[in-house]
């Protein structure tokens, strides 16, 4: 049986997440996205997805739009 919750990761699973959006890299390339779901104990597919929101969220946060796009757009 999975940790995660219906409503999705744990709140140890979260903070895990979180470290690593704030202290690795908001933008992980695939092996540390794999190392990071390890960690966490979640699929890699969850971990992106889960990365992807907190980055949209970062990115309003900051005045952004929440997706990437050159500044000139």
């Amino acid at each position: 049986m999975s940790a995660e919750t219906a409503n999705g990761p744990t709140e140890d699973q979260v903070e895990i997440l979180e470290y690593n959006f704030n202290k690795v890299h908001k933008r992980p390339d695939p092996t540390t996205l794999c190392l990071i779901a390890a960690e966490a104990g979640l699929s890699e597919e969850e971990t992106q997805k889960w990365f992807n929101k907190r980055l949209a969220e970062w990115r309003r946060s900051e005045g952004l739009p929440s997706e990437c796009r050159s500044v000139t757009d």
